[in-house]
């Protein structure tokens, strides 16, 4: 479902014309540019709506009707649970259990790392998919180009940085499994099996 067909869904559920919504929707699909199918959905969990899409959106937005709406709710309920037939929302978890573990990435992580240990701001941000999922290969999604030079200016108002990087999005898309829950709910991703049949939303 692209962007736009998101942002009908939130006019029909919150009012509003398409263009209140068509910006966190499209945001959220931003990473098509990285991965050209369904494993691009690294946003599309609450790791994603907590630590990108809220801080960047901030936590309501007004609509041209003039109604508050929560961007939380917005991201789960009209994007991520229809992208996955209502069934479910994957955690970071499931998407990080999907990619091949190499033997430097502890090396090349902890040396990435090292660039930022006395900037506390950046180095929450940054280690946040190690606190969410205990996976060392999870900082593959946040030490890399992309999310440095496109997420974290957005995130903490900082410049881009201007020098090349030793890990880009292919570092992890490249070695992410396709699972088939990823195919818009054609299956329950490990994090939901215990809720397996009951209908989200």
């Amino acid at each position: 479902m692209n962007a736009y067909k998101h942002a009908e869904i939130s006019v029909k559920r919150r009012g509003g014309v398409v263009e209140d919504y068509l910006p966190i929707h499209d945001f959220i699909d931003s990473t098509k540019e990285l991965c050209s199918d369904n494993r691009h959905r690294i946003l599309h969990t609450l790791w994603g709506i907590r630590r990108v899409i809220v801080p960047i959106f901030g936590q309501t937005i007004t609509n041209s009707n003039g109604k508050i709406i929560n961007v939380k709710d917005l991201c789960e309920q009209d994007h991520i649970l229809p992208d996955y037939l209502n069934r479910f929302i994957p955690t970071l978890a499931d998407f990080v259990n999907a990619i091949n573990r190499h033997a430097d990435d502890e090396h090349r992580l902890r040396e990435f790392a090292g660039s930022y240990e006395n900037d506390p701001e950046l180095s929450e941000l940054l280690l946040s998919p190690l606190a969410n999922t205990g996976s060392l290969t999870s900082l593959l999604l946040t030490h890399n180009s992309w999310f440095i030079n496109d997420i974290v200016p957005k995130v903490l108002k900082r410049k881009p940085l201007i020098q090349n990087f030793g890990i880009s999005p292919a570092d992890f898309f490249d070695r992410m499994n396709f699972q088939l829950w990823m195919d818009n709910g054609a299956s329950i991703p490990p994090s939901a099996q215990k809720t397996a049949g009951k209908v989200v939303g």
